[in-house]
């Protein structure tokens, strides 16, 4: 077999190293990519070393709000924000949780980081809706029904919850089949449903069983509440009877469709 020319050879040649633009070119691109990608890890290692081996981003404060009954240092004292850590490090989800479990009185916590330097706690407290009887002391229970924390003195405007538990019969079979915690949210549902201005005058709710739930107002009046379903119904039913019946001492509107009144 011929072998090949010069002439061939010297094409095949050139058309395996290609033009030198083409060469120069792959050249230049790889460098710059090189380039790009040193300037990215210096970038990044610097940014690391900013966040956490630097002195400029460390935590060297914490800021609280919404207190009103806590103090801002009881909330700084159970947070206990690593003062002097780098600021990107800290934990934010487990300063909530822990505020939250430590103190009940929390309903909720924003735990933020606040660039450079600084951590804030935005807290929002429970508000008490009723309170039960403890002893000599009282516990406040909030719209959930949450018990989060005990007071010495009662609170003005916030009644009195009273489960009759120790009574014989119905309050005894409710308790069994609906548990204390049902009960109580039931009355908070029924005190949520209060118009404010029977609110204002409510000292005691009455739990009986989860049907028999009563009120006592100011004046020596009572109001036969029923169960709490229809809160809405039964408050502007109340409302209206209060209204019909000024001088009335006891009002049933546990069937709003059909209210009565009596005494005066």
């Amino acid at each position: 077999m011929a072998g090949s020319t010069t002439a061939e050879r010297g094409e095949r040649q050139q058309e395996s190293s290609g033009p030198p633009l083409v060469r120069r070119l792959g050249r230049r691109r790889l460098r710059m990519i090189i380039v790009l990608a040193l300037g990215f890890v210096l970038v990044a290692a610097g940014a690391l070393w900013a966040l956490y081996g630097s002195q400029w981003l460390r935590v060297d404060r914490v800021t609280v709000s919404g207190t009103r009954e806590l103090t801002p240092q009881q909330v700084r004292d159970v947070a206990r924000v690593p003062l002097g850590e780098p600021l990107a490090s800290v934990d934010t989800d487990a300063i909530e949780a822990r505020l939250r479990r430590k103190l009940l009185r929390i309903d909720t916590v924003d735990v933020a980081r606040s660039w450079p330097h600084g951590i804030t706690l935005k807290v929002t407290e429970r508000t008490p809706v009723l309170l039960v009887q403890n002893g000599r002391n009282f516990m406040e229970v909030d719209a959930e029904g949450v018990r989060f924390a005990v007071i010495s003195e009662p609170i003005n405007g916030v009644p009195l919850l009273q489960l009759m538990t120790a009574q014989p019969g119905s309050a005894t079979a409710s308790l069994r089949r609906f548990g204390e915690g049902r009960l109580v949210r039931a009355a908070v549902s029924v005190a949520g449903s209060l118009p404010a201005a029977v609110a204002h005058e409510t000292r005691v709710v009455k739990v009986r069983s989860y049907d028999d739930i009563s009120l006592e107002l100011g004046g020596n009046r009572t109001v036969a509440w029923g169960s709490a379903e229809k809160g809405s119904l039964k408050a502007r039913t109340l409302i209206a009877l209060m209204k019909a019946a000024p001088r009335a001492r006891h009002f049933d509107v546990s069937v709003p469709t059909a209210p009565a009144s009596a005494g005066s």
